[in-house]
This record gives C-alpha cells, structure tokens and sequence, in this order.
C-alpha cells in the first residue's frame, strides 16, 4: 500500500488533514531527555527547618546543662563568648571558656570568667561583694577624736559617710586625757548608712595637795604643776609626786591615780633642809661613818640634819683612824678636810744583782738592798734592772713583823729560753718536737752497698734550732686547708682514710699548706706564692715549711751520741718486727721487689705513728710514705762544711727523702737515699718544720 492511500484512508475518517508546515529544528547536542527544576518557596521553608533542626539537635547534644548560682540571688547575669540557652534556671553551654558579668544594686559589679567542663549537669557558684557601708561616727560632746578601724587611722569625728568595707570590725576612738573607747561593729555593706556615737571617758582624777608651810611647788613626774594648795586634774597611772620649798626637804611618793576616782592628800609636813657638808681627805678613798652608818669613800657629799652635833669617822690602810665632829644649819653647806697619819712599818729588800733599783707604787726608791719604811697597806713593788725580767708584786706590810722581800731577777734570756716549748701543736693538730742540731755527715761512703752516685758525703754544721713534726700530715689534717682533697687507691685499697698520710699532692702544694698553717698562727709566710706557684722563700721567716734536707737526715740518721745510722733500726735487713711499713708479703701481687721475710700487715700506706718511733720520738722517718723535703733536687757538696743549707736556689725537681710502702729493695730501705720528683704520687707525703726563731 502506498502512502498517498494510506493518507486517503486518514482523511476519510478524520477528516481532510491539516496541511503540514515545516519548520525550523536544530537538534540538542546532548543525548537523552532534559527535566528542569524550578524551586518554589515551600523549598526554601523546608531547608531552613531542617538545618535549623540538625544544628539545634547536634548543639542540644554537644552542650552541658550549667547552673549558675549567685549570692545575691537577684543578681543580674550575663554571659558572652559563645552559644548558649537558658532554660529557667539552667543554661545550656557547650564546653569551653565564657565571660560572665553579674550585676546587682549594693554590690561590686563582677566580670569573671564561667569555665564550662565536661561533665553532663554542673554547678558554678559565684558570690558577689558588697560594697562598702556609708558609715557616721561621732563623739557625744566632743570632737577632734581619732578614729581607727582594725587599727588603721581614718580621721578624726565626726565622719561623715565615710566608706567602711562589710563585716566585722574593731573600732578605737582616742582623745587626749580620755579613756580610749573600743567597740566591735558590724557593717552590712550596700552603701546602706549606720551610724555610731560614743561617750568619751575622763581619764583623769581630781587630787588636792596642801602643805604646812603652804606655797610648794609641785612637780608631778618631775613637771611643775602649781603650788599647794592645789587641785589638779591628773592623768591616770603610777605617778611621781615631789613637793619642794625652799629651806625645807623635798618630800615625794610614788601614787596611783584612777580615772574619775577623786582623793585628796593629807596634808603634808614640810621638815626642815638638812645641811649639806662637802667632806674631803689626804690621801683620798677613806672610808667615812657618821654616827656609826657608813657613807662612803672620799671626797664625799652628805646632808645631814640640822642643829645636831655629828660624830665622824675616818678609815683607810696604811693609815691610823681619823675622827671629828660637826653641826649644821638648816639648808647650810659647808666643807670639812682631814688628814691622816700613814702607819709605818721597817721592811728588808734583799735583790740580786745587788745593783737593780726599787720602785714602791711606781716611784723611785733607790737601790733594791735596803731597808724601806712602807705603809701597813697593799702597795706595788717593782725592782728593775737592764737586761733583766722586772720583778713586780703586791706587797702589804704588818707592823710589828719582821718582813723582807728577797728576790733574784732573771735574765732576759734566761727568761727567753724558759718560754721554749719543747713540744708544740698547730692550729690543725700536728705535735712537732723542738731539736737543737749540730754537726754531722750527711751522705753515704761509695762502699756502702746499695749506694747511689748522688749520696755523696757532705759536712753539715746545723746551727738554727728548729722544730719538726712527730708524725706525717694525714688526710684530714690537710682537707682542713682543701676540703675537695683525696688521696685515691691502690688496687682498691684506699688511701684516703683520715688517720693515712695525705699523698696525690705535688710540692706545691705541700708548700701551699705549709703557708695555710702559719696564717692560722698569726706567723710570717715562709714561702712567697704567686697565683699556684712558689716563686721565692724567706729564710729568715719562722713560719711552717717543710724540713730541709739536712734537717730530715738529721733526724733520721744521727743517734745524739755521734754514729750515723744505715737503717732506723741498725745495720742489717730484714727490718725486725714493727720496724715499719715497707714493701713486703702483703703486697706481693702488686709490688716487683718486696721482702719475702717481713710482713707489716698493710697493702699501702697505714695510718701515721702506727708503728715504733725512731731514735728522737719521731715516728714513719722510713716506710709508711715518702716525704717531700723543702730543697731544689740538683748537685749537692761543697768545700768545707756547710752551715744550715737549704738546696739548690732553682731546679726542676725537688728532693724526696726517706723509703714507702713500695720501696722493699737495698737502696731504698737506707735512710741515706735520695730521690726526686715533681709530680704528685701515692706513696709521697710530707710532715712540716719551722725554725724556734
């Protein structure tokens, strides 16, 4: 079937068809239908309500329920910093920090902070402050009253509104010559008015004075008042009252007065003045009674009453009594002098040397052999004469006695030599022994087995008396001077025990202590030190050093009776028992060179004077540790003898005298062995020495 046929049918049925017209079409790119929405205002009313409805849920969720409760409940509040919600009385606040202000009429306007926490339900408290009362205060009658509150002045009344924080106070009202008025007050605050008036008590009495004769003056607490008869208004208190009138004696008593009390004195007596006598002696300092009543020593002013006669008495030593009489009128004065005969008694001096003088109260008396007239008192002999200790005592002679003074002066030097101490102790506690030396060869003969090539035989001559220490310096000791100080092990053994000679210190050191020492003592430095060098010494100085060479060999190896000892103990090793602590079986894991055949029961060093002393009471001059000396190490001898060396002027090192508890071999075990060092070691101590003068 054709189209146009087709069309025939439509048209038979319908109709004649429309005709069709073209028109323009353009196609949409894209592919598929094409809505579009066109919102309308219901749109927009639902989506505001269910974002509102979504914040509101997720802040309900989020936020604390909070209580706010403030004293005074009628506060005012307001809160700032963030979202919240009041619901009656509770807020809804999410956590975190919010500024508070609350506000209330008679109180303190607060702003503070509300710090919200955690927890689901809270309470925050707050309590505001009243502010200050308005406040009157008055004095019945009065005026110019000070007024302090809790002690603090605030001005004198009456006041008027004055400004007084709430609660309790003390309040003080003082007036001059009124009683203070203390009262507790309470002030309510809010501004709110009160008002408080006091009544001021006198704090004085009314008290009458009279006199016979009347017209005293009368003097209240020294102060004249008037003059009798009088009335007088006087403070309360203990009071000092004096009536005086001329030609009469003051009258005075001490009374106490009550505040509104009234009393009236009786009427008081006036005597007559008593004479004033002004009572002199020669010789001064006598003792003086009238009528049998003791005075006092003259010169002397005494009133005595008047028109009676009055017995005086006179004593002093030395002199015979003295007695007078006098009498006085009223208000008169008047001198009286006496003088007193010495009582005399014949007393010997016998002096040696027959030539010194006599002095008697410091004067001159002649030469001492004599027979002096003294007087029967204590008096001060002295009998002097060059060159000699001046004798001084207190004599009294006795009358009647056979008396002599005899006496031997002393010469300055004998007196010198009787204040040496043989024996003295230092600030620190070391004991050191006064020697006088003498000649002797230090050294060894090139025979000597063990000798060393710097052991030459030298001619000593010691001249200077000196003292050296009985024992090395120990540990504590030396931390007196540097408390920091330790000495250290050996193979875990310490040396650092109080009693153990001090070790691990340089000659430097040594010397530095040695100067500590003397300025405890008051004593001149014997070594000159510049920063922690010694650069120079003094001679002359008889401060604490350390001994010299000469002076260490010295005392270690001459015996007083003219032999030079090879050992402390004699000639030949071992060493005996208890002869010393040297290097022996209990060190024979550690030590190359010991004796096998002595035992000292110590690894190292052992605590000083642990064991016999040697020939002078010194104790350690061999084994226990080495000892620093004061000398420079360098060539030693000379020509001819040498008087009181002390080493070498320079040098690197420094000598190093006497054997350890290291040493245990032949040339270390001779008292004539030298060594030398400069650096500290733990088997090297030192002991001190200084000269007598």
């Amino acid at each position: 079937m054709s189209v146009d046929s087709i069309d025939d049918d439509i048209n038979k049925v319908n109709g004649p068809a429309d005709p069709i017209i073209p028109i323009d079409f353009t196609p949409h790119e894209e592919k598929g239908p094409r809505v579009t929405f066109k919102p309308k205002p219901i749109h927009f009313v639902v989506g505001t309500f269910l974002i509102v409805s979504g914040i509101s849920g997720w802040f309900v969720l989020t936020a604390r329920s909070v209580s706010v409760e403030v004293i005074p409940i009628t506060a005012q509040i307001e809160i700032s910093g963030g979202l919240h919600v009041r619901l009656g009385q509770r807020y809804l606040i999410r956590t975190g920090s919010y500024d508070i202000r609350l506000t209330n009429e008679g109180y303190h306007d607060t702003e503070t902070q509300l710090l919200v926490n955690t927890q689901q339900a809270q309470t925050h408290p707050f309590e505001m402050r009243r502010l200050p009362g308005k406040v009157f205060i008055a004095t019945i009658d009065l005026a110019g009253a000070r007024v302090q509150i809790d002690g603090v002045d605030i001005g004198e009344t009456p006041l008027i509104d004055v400004p007084i924080e709430p609660g309790e106070h003390q309040m003080t009202i003082s007036l001059d010559r009124y009683l203070d008025y203390g009262e507790a007050i309470d002030i309510e605050g809010r501004e709110v008015e009160q008002r408080y008036q006091a009544t001021l008590e006198p704090a004085w009495a009314v008290v009458s004075f009279s006199t016979t004769p009347p017209g005293a003056d009368v003097l209240l607490d020294g102060t004249v008042i008037g003059t009798t008869p009088i009335n007088a208004e006087i403070i309360q208190g203990r009071r000092d009252l004096t009536l005086k009138l001329a030609g009469h004696k003051a009258w005075q008593e001490d009374f106490d007065v009550i505040a509104g009390e009234d009393f009236t004195v009786p009427t008081v007596e006036l005597e007559p003045a008593d004479g004033l006598v002004f009572i002199r002696s020669n010789p001064s300092g006598a003792s003086v009674t009238i009528g049998g009543e003791y005075k006092g020593l003259t010169p002397l002013e005494v009133a005595l009453p008047p028109n009676q006669n009055h017995e005086l008495t006179f004593f002093r030593t030395g002199y015979f009594d003295g007695r007078t009489s006098i009498r006085t009128e009223p208000n008169q004065e008047r001198e009286l002098n006496i003088s007193l005969e010495p009582e005399l008694a014949s007393v010997s001096v016998i002096a040696q040397p027959e030539d010194a003088e006599l002095y008697v109260n410091g004067e001159f008396r002649g030469i001492a052999n004599q027979t002096i007239e003294l007087m029967a008192a204590s008096q001060q002999i002295e009998i002097r004469k060059d060159g000699f200790v001046p004798y001084t005592t207190e004599f009294t002679s006795r009358p009647g006695l056979d008396q002599a003074i005899r006496v031997s002066l002393k010469s300055l030097e004998q007196a010198r030599l009787d204040q040496i101490r043989p024996v003295i102790t230092t600030a620190a506690g070391q004991e050191l022994k006064l020697f006088y030396p003498g000649a002797y060869t230090m050294g060894a003969s090139r025979r000597e087995a063990g000798r060393r090539p710097n052991e030459n035989l030298r001619d000593i001559q010691l001249e200077k008396p000196f003292y050296i220490g009985f024992r090395e310096i120990t540990n504590e000791q030396y931390r007196q001077f540097n408390a920091d100080h330790t000495s250290g092990t050996v193979s875990g053994v310490t040396l650092n025990n109080e009693n153990q000679p001090v070790v691990q210190i340089s000659w430097a050191q040594a010397a530095a202590y040695c100067n500590w020492l003397s300025e405890q003592e008051g004593l001149p430095a014997f070594y000159e030190i510049e920063g922690e060098d010694i650069i120079a010494f003094n001679p002359d100085a008889t401060g604490y050093r350390m001994p010299t060479e000469a002076e260490w060999a010295w005392v270690a190896r001459t015996d007083g009776s003219g032999n030079t000892l090879k050992y402390p103990w004699g000639d030949q090793l071992p060493p005996p028992e208890n002869a010393g602590n040297f290097a022996d079986v209990t060190a024979q894991n550690y030590l190359g060179q010991i004796m096998f055949n002595y035992n000292d029961n110590y690894f190292a060093s052992a605590p000083v004077g642990s064991f016999v002393a040697n020939q002078y009471d010194i104790f350690d001059m061999a084994g226990n540790v080495s000892e620093w000396v004061h000398d420079y190490y360098g060539a030693v001898g000379a020509i001819g003898v040498e008087i009181d060396p002390v080493g070498p002027e320079l040098g690197q090192f420094h000598t190093i005298r006497g054997s350890s508890w290291a040493h245990g071999a032949v040339t270390e075990m001779r008292l004539s062995f030298r060594d030398f060092g400069e650096e500290p070691r733990d088997d090297v101590g030192f002991r001190v020495a200084r000269y007598l003068e």
